[in-house]
């Protein structure tokens, strides 16, 4: 709205009402038993701590310990008993909580139905009642008991909830909070019998948590990115933000625009992004019967892949690459997918292709040229068919090898990573409690390494645990600490709890970063939990640095998070985490407006969030296809690839190592990194650059090859050859940085492949543009 723009009499009503009205959080959970209560309750506490005036009513704590306990100091207001079907029922007593009038009211099970003669038929009318009279309501919910999933997870799990809410309850909530919980975890509680014995059967599977964990994980970042893109927009932000990917199909109508289609889909499916599809027509020309029914075609399978479709209108052909580049601009399209040229070099020059000018037109954009594998391999649909899953032979004799490789998994030490959208979320807190619960059961746990950054909830929480002492290595003069490995290897604890997994070592350590060192732990048969902020993973250190501005320096490989046995997110709302900023449980106070003013802006907090729940719904999807190919949420990837990086010396070719690793990871692909030396001085520099390069290819997993030409016009040539070599399915490259008038005289290495490696699939990397994201003027 325009600061200076007078408000209308309805406006003014509605901002009164909004000051009067309760706020509503919902923290939702993917089953019972996953800890909504528990956290509820401790939310409540920590407000009553702060002065708020808080009560509890209707909550139920399955009688768990550790649920009762957080009862301790809170009020209660006494619920309305009932019974239905041989089960005691608990209702909200309106009229005395009313009267009472708290601050806020802590409550569970929102999706929860009334008995017959109460004044509203559901709990969530009564929670906006008492909204309406200026109650705050914290409550929980699962998530298969939201109506419009509901079915999806029945279908997927066999699991359906008596009574659910709708689906757009979450879209009513000021603040939502996911207890994100691992399917081991879960199932450590039902055998423990934490959980009591009223839990669904299928819930025993660890196939159906996991479903229902990516569930949970993909529906709060949808709605986290609707408040990032409602942020973004308040603040003049224009582009894609980073945090998520969205793909635009640009289709014909023709028979292949059915395969573009489809393409686009299993590279939505397979990064987690949404889908849209846009066909042009020209104005005043009639489309022909073949046309129509090839248009008739493509809206009903749009419609069957969930995409969004406009057709778009152009006065002229030529228009089309300005035409489709806005209407990316304009929906912040991450990626744009399309058909390679079918023209000659002579013809792209007289009459122009659309690729190359859809090229130079973009910015923040990557361009995704489709290779048209009908005339190479007479391949006209991309077909979707699960693989045939390998099973075991029992009778198999194992041989030496593989019977090492069994015996080495057996001895090594388990590995529980918790992650977080940020700094101060509760990591560490979390680390120490289940620290101290595995101490309790009669496990002996240590502290390896321990960072409290002077907070002290956090010390609180060391409890019983012993700390084993830290390492002094004398460095420039000065003596500095670092986690003692070989001491703790020495006491050999069943687990050790180590802080900031990113953490980089002084220089004369053993080990050069501390997930080197938890490494080695894992290999003595000690089982490590330890903590990280989703910001330090190396392959999304590009994201980060668009999100926030600022680029991370301390990096763990992404597939430290893969050999983790569990991996759980701490999730906290960005408004939690800037309340617990300015409260000084986070950082010194003299840090306090510095850090609000920057990393810890709403902006950011917001899209690191989202980024951490797609990235933890991501590992899950690869989690469950390694269980059970059959409940992967995102559907298999069928065709074998093969993805070969190109780079040169320049800055950006960490960027294209690292969007070449992301997407190999997501197809299960093989991936090169290719760089072709021609004549330059190898100095001192060169050598370092390129050892650089070979560093993060291979920590990331991929293999680097570095080839000589006798020239640079030889250079295209080689590439082309390798790749051919290698059997290449895609091609990763970044755009041309050299002007037009260039390239009119000389064929740049972008060109060349647009024009001879049409047999392939090629994504071409945005440069990325700062200016691109900062607000309007």
């Amino acid at each position: 709205m325009a600061p200076y723009k007078r408000k209308t009499p309805e406006e003014i009503l509605y901002s009164i009402y909004r000051l009067h009205r309760g706020r509503l959080k919902i923290i939702i959970g993917s089953v019972s038993g996953s800890g909504k209560t528990y956290h509820m309750l401790q939310e409540g506490r920590l407000l009553k701590k702060q002065g708020i005036d808080v009560v509890f009513s209707a909550v139920s704590t399955m009688q768990r310990a550790e649920t009762v306990q957080q009862l301790e100091n809170l009020e209660r207001v006494p619920s309305i008993h009932w019974w239905k079907d041989g089960k005691e029922q608990k209702d909200l007593p309106l009229e005395a909580l009313l009267a009472r009038n708290p601050e806020v009211l802590l409550v569970d099970g929102l999706a929860h139905h009334n008995r017959e003669d109460a004044r509203f038929l559901t709990r969530l009318e009564d929670i906006r009642y008492l909204m309406d009279n200026g109650i705050s309501v914290i409550t929980t919910i699962n998530v298969y008991e939201l109506a419009g999933v509901e079915e999806f997870i029945f279908q997927m799990t066999g699991i359906r909830a008596e009574e659910t809410v709708p689906l757009n309850t979450l879209e009513l909530a000021d603040e939502v909070r996911l207890i994100d919980v691992s399917p081991e975890t879960i199932l450590k509680r039902m055998e423990d019998g934490v959980l009591g014995g009223e839990t669904h059967p299928a819930m025993s599977r660890r196939g159906n948590l996991g479903v229902l964990r990516e569930v949970s994980l993909r529906l709060v970042a949808e709605g986290v990115n609707d408040s990032l893109e409602k942020h973004r927009e308040e603040h003049g932000l224009i582009g894609p933000s980073g945090a998520t990917e969205r793909i635009l199909v640009s289709a014909q109508y023709h028979w292949n625009g059915s395969l573009y289609v489809r393409r686009g889909q299993q590279i939505a499916k397979r990064l987690n992004g949404d889908l849209m599809v846009v066909t042009f027509v020209v104005l005043d020309s009639l489309l022909t019967k073949e046309q129509q029914a090839f248009k008739r075609s493509i809206i009903k399978l749009v419609g069957r892949v969930d995409a969004k479709f406009e057709e778009l209108e152009l006065a002229r052909l030529r228009q089309l690459p300005s035409v489709l580049v806005r209407y990316a601009i304009q929906h912040n399209v991450t990626r744009i997918v399309m058909g390679h040229s079918k023209k000659s070099r002579w013809q792209e020059k007289w009459q122009g292709s659309i690729a190359n000018r859809v090229l130079r037109k973009t910015q923040n954009i990557d361009v995704f040229l489709m290779a048209d594998r009908s005339e190479q391999e007479g391949e006209r649909i991309l077909p979707i068919k699960p693989r045939s899953k390998k099973t075991e032979e029992p009778f198999h004799r194992l041989t030496t090898k593989e019977m090492e490789k069994k015996i080495e998994t057996i001895r090594r030490g388990s590995f529980k990573v918790y992650i977080g959208a940020a700094p101060g979320v509760g990591k560490t807190y979390k680390m120490l409690q289940e620290g101290n619960l595995l101490l309790n059961r009669g496990i002996d746990v240590v502290i390896g390494l321990l960072e409290t950054h002077g907070r002290k909830e956090t010390k609180e929480q060391v409890g019983g645990l012993s700390t084993i002492s830290r390492a002094k290595i004398n460095y420039q003069s000065t003596l500095l600490e670092e986690m003692d490995t070989d001491a703790i290897i020495a006491r050999h604890p069943e687990v050790v709890l180590v802080d900031e997994l990113a953490h980089t070592n002084v220089p004369g350590s053993k080990t050069r970063k501390r997930y080197e060192d938890v490494i080695r732990l894992l290999e003595n048969g000690i089982s490590v939990i330890t903590t990280v902020n989703v910001q330090h993973l190396e392959s999304l250190n590009d994201a980060v640095a668009q999100l926030t501005g600022v680029r991370v320096r301390e990096t763990v490989p992404d597939a430290i998070l893969k050999m983790a046995g569990e991996v759980e997110l701490i999730d906290v709302t960005p408004q939690m985490l800037q309340e617990r900023m300015r409260e000084g449980k986070i950082y010194a106070a003299e840090k306090v407006n510095q850090a609000l003013d920057s990393f810890f802006k709403i902006g950011n907090l917001i899209a690191l969030r989202e980024l951490a729940l797609r990235e933890l719904a991501d590992d899950v999807d690869e989690r469950l296809e390694a269980w059970d190919r059959d409940t992967s949420l995102r559907g298999p990837w069928s065709r074998r690839e093969v993805i070969c990086v190109c780079v040169d010396m320049g800055p950006q070719a960490e960027r294209l190592i690292r969007r070449g690793f992301r997407i190999a990871h997501r197809l299960k692909a093989e991936w090169y990194v290719h760089y072709v030396h021609c004549g330059e001085a190898q100095t001192p520099e060169y050598q370092k650059r390129l050892e650089t390069l070979r560093h993060l290819t291979e920590r990331l997993g991929g293999k680097m090859e570095v080839a000589e030409a006798s020239s640079r016009a030889n250079i295209h040539r080689h590439l082309l050859d390798r790749m051919n070599g290698l059997q290449t399915t895609q091609l990763i490259i970044g755009q041309s940085r050299k002007p037009l008038w260039r390239t009119l005289f000389k064929e740049s290495f972008v060109h060349y492949l647009l024009r001879n490696a049409r047999h392939m699939d090629m994504l071409i990397v945005a440069d990325f543009d700062p200016k691109v994201a900062e607000p309007t003027k």
